[in-house]
């Protein structure tokens, strides 16, 4: 799955994405990227951060339904045990997947603002209608909006449509926003930064999904919690 370059990316033949989750989030992102955006500007999402941040917190029952020895993260058994419960058709190998690639800080537990991005990527994944029970069953209904508002920023973003968000699409993003400020360039390369987690010049849907968390300040929140609770 290559990825047109633009001016100021990496120079690269194309991008392969390097895990089966990954190559699965592309192709959801390809697919709905088909149906265009109702984003029409990075400050229309920025507006949105306080709702997002809103209906984000209300899930939090539902993490901690998760969670069942409440210690404050879910680990790999919890959440394939809660998955058996609630009937979410997924494999042992699909759950092992989103469980190490939401794990962002590898200490083999979920926090809140990592569970979130995994119930994001299971609800974009999840698209047949046998998988609609089994969002009912996580509340899912409850945070749709909020999850089809996120896809569609990425859409926004991803200009070119091949499911990743490179430099020059971002810039090109802030740019439409800030009607080519000089300052828009520096705008950009920071929001860039933030999502390119492991700086490897391209950015997926998961990659963006943290940043979201860490925009809309859940990540900020669970830290002071654990250290409140130290």
């Amino acid at each position: 799955m290559g990825g047109v370059i633009g001016k100021g990316d990496s120079p690269r033949k194309s991008w392969v994405p390097e895990t089966k989750l990954e190559a699965k989030m592309v192709e959801a992102m390809q697919k709905r990227a088909s149906k265009g955006s109702k984003v029409k500007s990075f400050d229309s999402i920025v507006l949105k951060f306080p709702k997002i941040d809103e209906s984000m917190r209300k899930y939090k029952t539902t993490f901690q339904m998760f969670d069942e020895d409440s210690n404050g993260v879910i680990d790999h058994e919890e959440l394939r045990h809660s998955f058996q419960k609630l009937d979410i058709p997924l494999t042992d190998e699909e759950i092992n997947d989103l469980f190490e690639a939401c794990d962002i800080n590898h200490d083999k537990g979920m926090e809140f603002n990592e569970f979130i991005v995994l119930i994001c990527l299971v609800y974009l994944l999840q698209d047949d209608p046998i998988a609609v029970q089994a969002k009912n069953n996580m509340g899912m209904p409850s945070l749709e909006s909020t999850f089809e508002t996120l896809v569609d920023a990425f859409v926004f973003l991803d200009k070119n449509k091949n499911g990743y968000v490179s430099k020059s699409e971002m810039i090109e993003a802030i740019n439409e926003t800030s009607s080519g400020e000089r300052s828009s360039g520096r705008i950009a390369m920071r929001r860039f930064e933030e999502m390119d987690w492991d700086k490897n010049g391209m950015v997926n849907f998961k990659e963006f999904l943290f940043a979201f968390t860490r925009w809309v300040g859940i990540d900020e929140d669970e830290d002071q919690e654990g250290e409140e609770t130290a």
